[in-house]
């Protein structure tokens, strides 16, 4: 996860910390309303990914807990990170490549497409 975590704060400008948060979020976002079986190999194939996402969905609150769920919600707790919209399509771009790198361009495809709304950060 460090080596991941690197990489895109790198490319986006990020600091570790933030880039860090933000993985956690779009998984946490992946996880709840993407295809499954993908996601869940997405998630196993990045050691501390479950600490991440355990770490996003703590800090629920504020504007994003009124939108509710979805693509929303995260892009709402991705901008409340201080990150903007270029940032977050060269993170989600980043996290994406190497999804495919770890799970394979099939899954990734699959979960690029089985998720609402995720198409725009690509």
């Amino acid at each position: 996860m460090d080596e991941l975590i690197e990489r895109l704060a790198d490319k986006a400008g990020l600091e570790k910390s933030v880039a860090d948060k933000t993985i956690g979020i779009i998984l946490a976002f992946l996880r709840n309303e993407g295809p499954q079986e993908p996601v869940q190999a997405l998630i196993d194939s990045i050691p501390g990914a479950e600490a991440a996402i355990e770490a996003a969905g703590s800090s629920r609150g504020g504007l994003s807990r009124l939108i509710g769920g979805g693509v929303m919600a995260m892009g709402t707790k991705l901008l409340g990170l201080g990150l903007g919209m270029s940032q977050i399509q060269t993170i989600a771009r980043e996290l994406f490549k190497a999804g495919r790198d770890r799970i394979g361009a099939e899954k990734m495809g699959a979960i690029i497409e089985g998720t609402p709304g995720l198409r725009q950060f690509t």
